[in-house]
């Protein structure tokens, strides 16, 4: 044992041979209890021992208050806010130089070398480069050591002057560095991480140029990120496309609310199927039969049939589908909408035109920096769109796809590839990857679809396309009640089970149309990404609910 570590007392040989005797004999009740007394004697003397021995410490190093790990008395709200002032790892930038700050940080990488220690913090994607150099009364040796053995993810506050490095510092995301005073750990992470947060950020490029030179790149499989999500959502990739995912929303809202809309709040346990087919997760509700909402489609139109005019709501969506593709979920985030219509389906699809622009413009013109981040590890390129979007009929669309060679059924829906090879032509022909096509045969629409005036085999709905997948469904919905009952009872429907629905319309409806949007899917197509488990922060398909 070192001189530095705590002298614990140690039973004498014969108290031990005692002991040993002891324990060979069966106890009694009354010896088991001596026996228990004295084992927590013999622990307090050790506990005041190891305390005795961290003060010693302490008085060793003049700098002990320096380092080391924040008591829990600490953490418990004992400082009131205000009292320090922080500073954001983000905002560290040359104009600090020479100013002494307080700063709160993972430790994504640490190094030491000689009398030096390299501790790298960050903190919401910024990353800073904090250094200890021994000196006497500013960093001593121990406080090297404390710095050095901590343990990566660790929640570390770091006090220090700001300093400007000669040159362009690569490693880290600000151009400065911290001359460490103070490092205290506030939670410590486990010794070893079941998946390094580095290893889950390098590209598949990165991986594969380092194969070419010789070396083998730690390649993080994507079960092994979704078992362990929460770290793998702290990389530069991931921090982005969570930040994409919330501005994409907040534009939906933010939009719809300066065009009139009311944002509602619609049941997700529900009596029977909302879009028909036996895709649909059932319940025990109080010993009757209920089922979770496949979508807001049955309530947002009883919010019209109620005045509301203009609705909106982003909300859950589930589907029992056991779809294994990369852009199912069995639960997922719905950007849903539903108008009157005074004239015509076309006014919902200026709705969607106009939206979808704006969204795309504050993501190019206020995101450059998080689509850069996921840009670096899944690279893409940036998305095409008009500022008028196109419209196709779905027979114009069929007619291109056979013009092409493809053959596909003119009354059915188009498979995954047939949309995809859409796309590519679209491209091809007006350079956009966004466009609508609509006009879609009856036959694959839901039930609360109207049919077209002139050709009752088609309908007046619409889906949205982003590069080649379809990303909405919209239409104008059937607001007369007995055609209604009729339209669900001819796809299975129970109509009992819908009452309530159908009954809405016989107090009077306006005609009124709307669509729904996956949001997980917006974001997986703008940012070309290649499964929507990317874009789900706990993704939830068949076979996994967990974590």
């Amino acid at each position: 044992m070192s001189s530095s570590e705590p002298q614990v007392p140690k039973p004498q040989p014969e108290q031990q041979q005692e002991e040993e005797d002891e324990s060979s004999k069966p106890q009694s009740k009354k010896a088991a209890k001596k026996e228990a007394a004295k084992l927590e004697k013999l622990k307090r003397r050790q506990e005041a021992a190891v305390a005795s021995g961290v003060q010693s410490l302490s008085m060793e190093d003049p700098l002990a208050d320096n380092y080391g790990d924040v008591p829990l008395l600490d953490l418990q709200s004992k400082v009131a806010p205000g009292t320090r002032v922080w500073t954001e790892i983000g905002k560290l930038a040359e104009p600090l130089k020479d100013q002494y700050v307080l700063v709160r940080g993972r430790a994504q990488r640490i190094r030491a070398k000689g009398k030096t220690a390299f501790v790298v913090l960050r903190e919401r994607g910024f990353t800073v480069q904090c250094v200890l150099t021994e000196q006497d009364g500013v960093v001593s040796r121990p406080m090297l050591k404390y710095a050095a053995g901590l343990s990566r993810e660790s929640i570390v506050d770091v006090e220090g002057v700001v300093s400007v490095p000669g040159i362009t510092i690569n490693s880290t995301t600000q151009q400065v560095e911290i001359q460490v005073r103070k490092i205290l750990c506030v939670n410590k992470a486990m010794p070893t991480l079941p998946i390094n947060v580095e290893d889950a950020a390098r590209s598949d490029v990165e991986i594969e140029k380092a194969l070419q030179n010789g070396e083998q790149l730690v390649r993080v499989n994507q079960d092994t990120r979704l078992n362990y999500r929460v770290l793998d959502i702290r990389t530069p990739a991931n921090q982005g496309i969570f930040r994409i995912q919330c501005q994409i929303g907040n534009v939906f809202r933010q939009f719809l609310l300066s065009e009139g809309f009311v944002e509602i709040h619609t049941p997700k346990l529900i009596a029977g199927s909302s879009e028909g087919g036996a895709s649909v997760f059932k319940l025990d509700y109080k010993g009757k039969p209920a089922c979770l909402a496949q979508s807001p489609q049955l309530h947002k139109q009883m919010a019209i049939c109620g005045d509301f005019g203009r609705v909106f709501e982003i909300g859950a969506v589930f589907r029992a589908e056991d779809s294994f593709t990369h852009r199912h979920l069995c639960e997922f985030t719905g950007l849903d909408v539903e108008m009157e219509i005074k004239e015509h389906y076309f006014e919902v699809m200026d709705v969607v035109d106009r939206l979808f622009v704006a969204m795309f413009d504050s993501l190019n013109n206020n995101f450059a920096k998080e689509l850069e981040a996921v840009r670096r590890q899944y690279p893409f390129e940036p998305l095409k769109y008009l500022r008028q979007t196109l419209r196709l009929t779905f027979e114009e669309g069929i007619q291109m796809l056979k013009d092409a060679g493809v053959e596909v059924d003119p009354l059915g829906d188009l498979n995954t590839e047939a949309e995809r090879k859409l796309g590519q032509l679209v491209l091809e022909k007006y350079d956009t990857e966004f466009y609508i096509l609509h006009r879609y045969p009856l036959a694959v629409r839901p039930f609360y679809t109207m049919p077209c005036y002139d050709n009752p085999t088609y309908s007046n709905s619409f889906d949205v396309f982003i590069r080649g997948e379809e990303i909405i469904s919209g239409a104008q919905r059937v607001h007369v009640p007995d055609f209604l009952a009729e339209r669900a009872q001819a796809l299975g429907i129970d109509v009992q089970s819908i009452s309530t629905y159908v009954d809405s319309f016989r107090y009077g409806a306006p005609p009124h149309g709307g669509f729904g949007v996956g949001l997980e899917r917006v974001v997986m197509l703008f940012c070309g990404l290649n499964n929507i488990r990317k874009t789900s922060l706990f993704p939830r398909d068949p076979l996994r609910i967990a974590p």
